[in-house]
């Protein structure tokens, strides 16, 4: 690989460097499922005022996207990696007064202020890792890297069951239990949160002074927006893998964030898997598992056979694993649930470089509006409705639906109907 100006590049350094991006975001947004039940027994919250607070996190991503892309065309995508992160650091160090308070409203600004940082950082690497390398490969470099997402995914419930549902009493009470915690035992747990987001943000300063040291090259003029001129002529909406991208993205977070922030409190249940909060953390961690194991295999895999037909494969299969958790009772339910990770590892990054395939000049326009879809998860609140209207279990069928539309998209909306010059790295 050759920078605009002919220097070579050896993309490892920097594949590697961004993983530990990868990983550091994938940490924060997964201890979010262990967060909630911890903050269901402080506040009081029915499933739907919990699944609110994961709401207002991905509203973060609807809001903070556009912003996100014309940022990095002002300072470069380095400068807002290192932005990114120092946001990221202000929000978890937020959390400390809204534990001492404690404050539902205080709590539910820090995540905004955290999921605002995270996706500034995923405007700039997700589509720079695509472009870091040869464009028939973006699909297996992206699952790659979204291996290291999972590992901290994988991380996330060991460190916040240990560290906050293993430190309080909500989280360590006996399967089934219904006891209301008492005002001191609401104030307890609550400051339970104050260490794990402390070591996160002293964490996240460390990895932005690293960033802003590194030599990382610059993508170069052909990813930047064209100008007035350049552009007549060429519009996202003419490229239909784009245009249902968008949909799939958002349709995909709402199943990945429903399964994923609904675990503990299904697996937990005595008619499926009994066990304290505590103890679904680790299986929680299973789930997460599956999700890197399943990224370092797609990876490979795609590198020979293409990226629609492996994506057609996991959607179908995911489908088929959520209609079993729906429907059985037990550790069939519990396992099927715990597998659906394996399917959605590939999903994301999958459908990220389907999506801007073909875009040239308008990657980073287009990869605005992919991150901009994340914003899906915020319809986590839909499942928590249907969990509090129609049971738990039955709110997974819509999970199955979302798995539906992927499927379709890998079949036929990740066509290609019309292809832009590809972006080059530069310095």
């Amino acid at each position: 690989m050759t920078t605009s100006s002919g220097a070579a590049i050896n993309p490892r350094p920097i594949l590697t460097l961004l993983a530990s991006l990868f990983f550091m975001w994938g940490f924060i947004t997964v201890i979010n499922n262990t967060l909630l039940p911890h903050l269901r027994a402080v506040f009081d919250l029915n499933y739907t005022q919990t699944t609110l607070i994961e709401s207002v996190w991905f509203i973060a991503y609807f809001f903070a996207s556009i912003p996100s892309a014309k940022l990095i065309e002002r300072v470069g995508y380095q400068r807002a990696m290192v932005i990114g992160l120092g946001m990221m650091a202000a929000g978890a160090l937020v959390m400390v007064p809204a534990a001492r308070i404690p404050s539902y409203g205080v709590t539910l600004f820090a995540l905004f202020v955290i999921a605002s940082g995270i996706t500034l950082l995923q405007v700039a690497a997700n589509p720079y890792v695509a472009v870091v390398g040869p464009p028939e490969t973006a699909s297996s470099r992206l699952n790659l890297v979204q291996a290291f997402n999972s590992a901290g995914a994988t991380l996330a419930p060991l460190f916040g069951g240990y560290l906050i549902l293993g430190r309080s009493t909500s989280g360590t009470a006996a399967a089934g239990s219904t006891a209301v915690l008492t005002q001191a035992e609401r104030i307890a747990d609550a400051h339970a949160v104050v260490l794990p987001y402390l070591i996160v943000a002293g964490i996240l300063v460390v990895l932005a002074v690293v960033i802003a040291r590194f030599p990382l090259p610059a993508m170069g003029t052909a990813t930047q927006r064209s100008g007035k001129e350049a552009r007549r002529g060429q519009s996202l909406w003419a490229h239909r893998n784009l245009v249902f991208g968008i949909p799939a993205i958002f349709i995909y977070l709402i199943a990945e964030i429903g399964v994923a922030n609904l675990f503990i409190n299904f697996v937990s249940q005595p008619e499926i898997g009994n066990l304290t909060h505590e103890q679904a953390s680790h299986y929680l961690f299973l789930l997460w598992g599956g999700m890197m194991v399943g990224r370092l295999v797609g990876s490979a895999v795609m590198r020979t056979i293409p990226a629609e037909k492996v994506l057609a494969f996991a959607s179908t299969g995911a489908f088929v694993v959520m209609i079993v958790a729906t429907f059985t009772t037990g550790h069939v339910a519990m396992w099927a649930l715990i597998s659906v990770g394996l399917f959605h590892s590939i999903m994301f990054p999958t459908i990220f470089t389907l999506g801007i395939r073909g875009l040239g000049p308008l990657t980073e326009e287009g990869s605005g509006l992919l991150i901009m879809a994340i914003a899906g998860g915020a319809l986590v609140i839909v499942q928590g409705w249907l969990a509090d209207t129609y049971g738990l279990q039955n709110s997974f069928l819509l999970t199955a639906a979302c798995e539906l539309y992927v499927l379709f998209y890998a079949v036929w909306g990740a066509r290609v109907t019309a292809a832009l010059p590809e972006p080059v790295v530069g310095v």
